[in-house]
């Protein structure tokens, strides 16, 4: 009797180290799993940069979608939340998130990593703005060479808040400036095809500044760098007289401005004796969604010279 309850308890004991030997690595595997980088970024275009340069180790949250302008946008609860409970925060600065500075302010006290696009640009690179020149223009992502500088400012922020990430989102940016590099000489190619007379591009809002000087445009924009106002009677004359004097084919609408300022505009041309057309609608402020195909900052470039160039030759 003795034997046998002896026999049975080494079976038993043999079968329970079996079965702790082989969940242990379930365990083990557990305990070892990272979790990622939780980024909240304001704009759909620091949403898709922060995605680029964070790849497989973060995750990314965007507070405005496809369309939303980012000088009018006000931050609801929901987002502010958002924000506080993130590891690392992204904006653009320079007034763009214009409703929104001192959410900014009081997240920088709280200890999350805050970064700021507009800090690690260089200024003397920087436009004045239209409508207040003791301010910048915001819209420095239509000059690609800017927006490498502010691939490098949110891989540095990256870096401060996830060290042990560092060599990863450098190799991400690394990658990512051959892109953008590879997407300048895409623009300057498209450029090429139209005579420097051609070059004139009327939008609705003055938001493609930085473009024009980067890739030797001259820019109109119907209303300024705030679409918080709406353009007078005046304005709409003024920049009616200056398309029928330089017989402009084509003007365009923009994703996040209502297309009404740009149709009053090509009735205002018409009414002087000039057809001009409306050649198609930029993406300005936001990027376009899932279904536009430019869902992407470099995709929404390119997609932005095609229109463009393909109107205006």
């Amino acid at each position: 009797m003795n034997h046998k309850i002896k026999t049975l308890f080494c079976t038993f004991l043999s079968l329970s180290l079996l079965l702790v030997g082989c969940t242990a690595p379930v365990a083990n595997m557990d305990s070892t799993k990272e979790e990622k980088v939780n980024v909240v970024a304001t704009t759909t275009m620091l949403a898709d940069l922060s995605t680029a340069i964070g790849g497989e180790r973060v995750t990314v949250d965007g507070l405005m979608g496809p369309g939303i302008d980012p000088l009018l946008y006000q931050a609801s609860a929901g987002d502010v939340s958002l924000m506080q409970k993130a590891d690392v925060v992204v904006y653009n600065g320079l007034h763009l998130e214009g409703k929104m500075g001192e959410i900014f302010e009081n997240l920088s006290g709280q200890g999350s990593t805050v970064i700021c696009i507009e800090e690690g640009l260089d200024e003397s690179k920087l436009l004045a703005s239209e409508d207040d020149s003791s301010a910048y223009d915001p819209h420095i992502w239509f000059d690609v060479s800017l927006w490498k500088e502010a691939a490098q400012t949110v891989t540095d922020g990256l870096s401060e808040a996830d060290p042990e990430g560092k060599s990863d989102y450098e190799a991400n940016l690394e990658t990512y400036l051959k892109e953008l590099d590879e997407t300048d000489t895409y623009i300057r190619n498209r450029v090429a095809e139209l005579s420097e007379e051609q070059r004139v591009l009327v939008t609705a809002h003055d938001a493609f500044q930085y473009f024009g000087k980067a890739y030797g445009f001259e820019v109109r924009g119907l209303q300024g760098i705030s679409t918080d106002a709406e353009a007078g009677t005046a304005d709409v004359s003024n920049l009616a007289n200056f398309i029928v004097e330089r017989q402009i084919k084509a003007i365009f609408v923009e994703s996040s401005v209502p297309p009404k300022t740009i149709e009053a505009l090509q009735a205002a041309v018409k009414a002087k004796g000039f057809d001009v057309a409306i050649g198609g609608e930029l993406f300005s402020d936001s990027l376009g969604d899932a279904d536009s195909g430019a869902d992407t900052y470099i995709l929404t470039v390119k997609a932005n010279i095609d229109t463009i160039v393909d109107a205006l030759k």
